[in-house]
């Protein structure tokens, strides 16, 4: 079984569209700017990859990412031939942290927060009429564990159509988090490079429209051949082989492929030894003797570490690569890590590829949450 995606929408530091952020990525320019929402006299990381949309002289605004999740939505919705009257349809929202920012800023500055805005279906029945809405917070693989759910209430009879969406805006509470943990001092997210140091926080939202296949009235940018969800809960950070390995093959035999029919994965790639190692360790015995293998990308490099939206937007990434038969670099990459030895990374520049008709997305999130969506190109 196959689910047509017929709207997307994103937005990330890089772009407000879908367009935008990938012709960013293909420019491969640095987007790394100095620390905007936090005092950066307080951590010892300078830099993250955030939206600049806060007020003019400083400060931050609640609801950001709420008002994010709304704007790709609607902009989603509007691509598949919905319109704004979502009463009938389900929306469902991956993310880490949810309204964590604006929480902060209540308890801190005294921000105007009511109770119900810090949930997301608050605003999306009050923008949609959404009646039937859900919010998952699995870390990192949030946004690819709604897609998979959707797949499952499409596949169930539940709906024909589900709206699919992540987002996340930085909180100082996570920022401080991982600016303790790290052992070294990110300047830069270097996934699979040798000099990779660890994460640092993006910000920014994607969603798409999930239908039954052969339901909607619009073309078709995609479709999802099969989501793997799973948790190893191995460790409370460091991801396990065997649990991504898992992942990795229960996907493809959800959607019915080999490891040589995959063309293209986009990968997790969070920059962090640990991952970065991890991921490049398990994909070369995966894809060992399956010809010369898929290409490889990951663009956090750019966005930074998008939280539970991450998986989502690598997944719209991916079929823009598909549609457009190029494939972003991942910046920074001069010397990859011995573990990543045979992998078809992209580096330097695009690679032209006219080939592209299945992709892997990777999702690995801390506790061993695990998710991986295979989507075939709509030809």
């Amino acid at each position: 079984m196959t689910w047509d995606i017929t709207g997307m929408a994103a937005v990330a530091n890089v772009g407000a569209t879908p367009g935008e952020i990938f012709a960013a990525l293909c420019a491969g320019r640095e987007s790394r700017r100095p620390l905007m929402a936090f005092d950066p006299d307080k951590y010892r990381a300078a830099y993250a990859y955030e939206i600049d949309d806060r007020p003019e002289g400083g400060g931050d605004l609640p609801r950001r990412a709420t008002r994010w999740l709304t704007t790709v939505v609607r902009q989603a919705a509007d691509d598949a031939g919905l319109g704004e009257d979502l009463a009938q349809v389900p929306v469902l929202v991956g993310t880490t942290m949810r309204e964590q920012r604006s929480l902060e800023l209540w308890w801190r500055d005294g921000a105007d927060v009511a109770l119900e805005e810090l949930h997301f279906g608050t605003a999306l029945k009050a923008a949609f009429g959404a009646s039937t809405t859900y919010t998952f917070a699995n870390a990192c693989s949030a946004s690819l564990y709604a897609l998979g759910m959707a797949t499952d209430m499409i596949q169930g009879g539940l709906a024909d159509t589900v709206v699919v969406a992540g987002t996340d805006a930085a909180t100082e509470g996570g920022f401080g988090t991982l600016d303790r943990v790290q052992n070294d001092l990110p300047d830069a997210l270097r996934p699979f490079d040798v000099t990779h140091k660890g994460m640092l926080m993006g910000e920014g939202a994607a969603a798409v429209v999930v239908q039954r296949a052969g339901t909607g009235t619009g073309p078709v940018h995609a479709r999802v051949r099969g989501v793997s969800m799973g948790c190893d809960a191995h460790h409370a950070t460091a991801p396990d082989p065997d649990g991504i390995t898992r992942a990795v093959l229960d996907a493809h035999r959800r959607a019915e492929v080999r490891a040589s029919d995959i063309d293209l994965v986009m990968l997790h790639g969070s920059g962090t030894p640990r991952n970065d190692t991890t991921e490049a360790s398990v994909l070369r015995q995966i894809f060992q003797g399956a010809g010369e293998g898929p290409r490889m990308t990951a663009i956090k490099a750019m966005t930074g570490h998008t939280l539970g939206g991450s998986g989502l937007l690598s997944l719209v990434m991916a079929v823009l690569a598909m549609k457009n038969e190029t494939i972003p670099p991942i910046l920074g990459l001069a010397d990859p890590i011995p573990e990543a030895a045979g992998l078809r990374l992209v580096q330097g520049s695009p690679a032209a590829a006219g080939d592209l008709a299945i992709a892997q997305v990777d999702a690995f999130g801390f506790g061993g949450i695990n998710a991986v969506a295979i989507v075939e190109a709509a030809r």
